[in-house]
């Protein structure tokens, strides 16, 4: 078990489980395939009757919470991105989830849209550059809405520091190979019911692969992905 920090403490306040607990299996959740029964069941192995809906609240309530604490500590990523969208199940329709890594294949940022249009690849783009440096090149496959977004980005930009804009289908294989790691925890979930819930799952396996990537400051090589994990919330 872990230690979390009393700067976190105030938020789990009212809640009957410990601090430890409730972040030990929304962790789980995030890092493994396993269903919110399958959590219920092992929390049973604990000798804790917690129903899987209890769980399915700590994941909503908890999960911003980590997506905080890793966007501050998160190293900052190279210049030169590959950004993709791949598909998402909500009520039986498909939703978009774009993504960019870097050229080491380190995760940039993500972004959750109902649609797959202009707006919503600059939307995405705005929010990766918010949160870390403008690239200087960005390569993407043959999407002309992904192509518009960049260039309503450049047309902002002076001429000394316009994305430079390469549209090659193989030059991206790297983000569409790591986009196997998100979609293998989505699968066994079968599809989401609610934008929201899907928004705030999604952010939460994309932030434990970013732990898992060890590219937060001060992360261990040679430690597990869940000793580093438990290292940022002691923090």
């Amino acid at each position: 078990m872990f230690t979390i920090t009393l700067r976190l403490l105030p938020y789990f306040k009212g809640f009957c489980s410990s601090p430890e607990l409730i972040l030990l299996f929304v962790y789980m959740k995030c890092r493994f395939s396993l269903s919110y029964r399958d959590l219920e069941e092992m929390m049973r192995m604990r000798g804790a009757k917690i129903d899987h809906s209890t769980l399915q609240r700590w994941v909503i309530k908890f999960i911003p919470l980590i997506d905080q604490e890793v966007r501050k500590r998160k190293r900052p990523v190279g210049s030169s991105w590959r950004m993709d969208e791949t598909y998402v199940k909500l009520n039986g329709k498909w939703i978009y989830l774009y993504r960019a890594v870097d050229r080491y294949g380190d995760t940039v940022d993500f972004f959750l849209s109902a649609r797959r249009d202009k707006s919503s690849a600059l939307s995405f783009f705005r929010k990766a550059i918010k949160d870390n440096n403008t690239p200087s090149k960005v390569v993407i496959d043959k999407s002309g809405s992904n192509k518009s977004a960049l260039d309503a980005l450049n047309s902002e930009l002076d001429q000394d520091h316009k994305i430079q804009i390469f549209q090659n289908k193989y030059l991206n294989n790297r983000v569409e190979q790591d986009h196997r790691f998100i979609k293998k925890r989505i699968k066994p979930m079968l599809g989401f019911k609610s934008f929201y819930s899907a928004n705030i799952t999604i952010t939460g396996i994309e932030n434990i692969r970013i732990i898992q990537k060890e590219q937060l400051i001060g992360a261990k090589k040679q430690v597990s992905t869940f000793e580093n994990f438990a290292k940022l919330m002691a923090a």
